[in-house]
């Protein structure tokens, strides 16, 4: 294996406090040495031992990449004209995925390849080193199965979001499309999968329906997420934080027994305020979730009708506007609350024994990621110790 050194950083976010100052464990003058894989050294840049390559990083900051804990991107068409009716006032509501079903269950298993390939290298420029993939626009059991094994050709972090909306020869039928989601889909799908997801929402499953489909994947091997608390107030928080799930994703509209649940349990709070920007809902709060000690991720949720953008860096622009959120407080968020929405200890951080997945900002610290909106400040990425194309 080879050795390379990061030297000459400004400011390194580590997410180590052990390592340096505060939640990020800063340091600063660091350098970072990378062992194939995976990070062994971190420390001030004029202790840097040498290694058989080094990167002269001339002040700029290194973080851990981004951990993208919420996407869909095995899908076809685009919902572009939905997008512009709503920017003209009509309100968003959960049947437009109905659209993006029939598009991908009319494209070949080459079309929704290309179409992940070309979403996965725009995240990839962005930062984005670690990327969770969910099904959900194929709903039914060969389309869901062809859509789980697609996007296992690109992450370990697949989901299957079985019950995304009742399709449309369920309509009206969505307890029937729920048993036969339990009895069929997950049976078939669980193989090629991580995660089972649903989404808990007016227009698409209510609680008992979620809870047969979360319970189904539990048996079959899957760890639950849930979509919960987009549109209106619900029940998705309560039922993520009573199965057990990893995250709950959205949670906008919450009351106070909502936040003391995720307080009071493991499971992270993964906030999309792309998707708030692109539907004009209102954003969720994070200040209450984060002044309670819930556990908060940022995810880019891109998808073809609610938040079509792989850019994290723009949410965590948003978030620091819109959310409330300190600057640390989002990349934290974007990085090592990530990490633990997937319940992964390897990623999210820098620090000794983590995968060496980093990059460098054209800045020298990790705040003009918030200060900066809009621009383009990746200048590199590494992903397992190797230095990733992003052109």
């Amino acid at each position: 294996m080879s050795t390379t050194v990061l030297r000459d950083i400004g400011t390194l976010v580590t997410n180590d406090p052990a390592l340096g100052e505060g939640p990020l464990g800063i340091r600063r003058d660091a350098a970072v040495v990378f062992d194939g894989a995976h990070v062994v050294w971190i420390g001030d840049d004029a202790a840097a031992p040498p290694a058989d390559t080094a990167v002269e990083l001339g002040g700029r900051a290194v973080l851990p990449g981004f951990v993208e804990t919420h996407s869909h991107l095995v899908f076809a068409g685009d919902r572009a004209e939905e997008f512009a009716a709503r920017m003209t006032g009509q309100p968003y509501g959960a049947g437009g995925i109905r659209t993006t079903i029939a598009t991908t269950r009319a494209a070949t298993d080459a079309q929704l390849a290309a179409n992940v390939e070309r979403l996965l290298a725009e995240s990839l420029r962005a930062g984005s080193t670690t990327v969770e993939i969910k099904s959900g626009y194929g709903q039914a059991v060969e389309d869901e199965w062809r859509s789980v094994r697609i996007a296992g050709r690109y992450t370990d972090e697949v989901t299957l979001l079985a019950a995304h909306v009742p399709p449309p020869e369920y309509a009206g039928r969505a307890d029937d499309y729920v048993a036969m989601v339990c009895a069929e889909m997950i049976p078939r799908c669980a193989p090629a999968a991580r995660w089972i997801d649903v989404f808990c929402e007016q227009g698409a499953f209510d609680r008992d329906q979620a809870h047969a489909v979360l319970s189904a994947g539990i048996a079959h091997g899957l760890v639950p997420r849930v979509h919960g608390n987009q549109l209106h107030q619900g029940p998705g928080v309560q039922l993520a934080v009573e199965l057990g799930a990893a995250s709950v994703d959205h949670v906008v509209h919450v009351n106070r027994a909502d936040i003391d649940a995720l307080a009071g349990g493991d499971t992270v709070a993964t906030l999309l305020p792309g998707a708030d920007f692109c539907t004009r809902n209102r954003y969720p709060d994070a200040r209450a979730l984060l002044d309670a000690g819930v556990t908060v991720a940022l995810g880019a949720d891109c998808n073809p009708g609610t938040s079509y953008t792989t850019n994290l860096p723009f949410c965590i622009a948003l978030a620091v506007r819109e959310l409330r959120m300190t600057p640390d407080e989002a990349v934290w968020a974007a990085t090592a609350g990530g990490a633990k929405a997937l319940r992964r200890t390897d990623v999210g951080h820098l620090s000794p024994g983590a995968r060496a997945d980093a990059i460098a900002l054209d800045a020298p610290s990790h705040v003009h990621l918030a200060y900066r909106p809009g621009v383009p400040l990746i200048s590199h990425v590494w992903r397992g110790g190797a230095p990733a194309a992003t052109n």
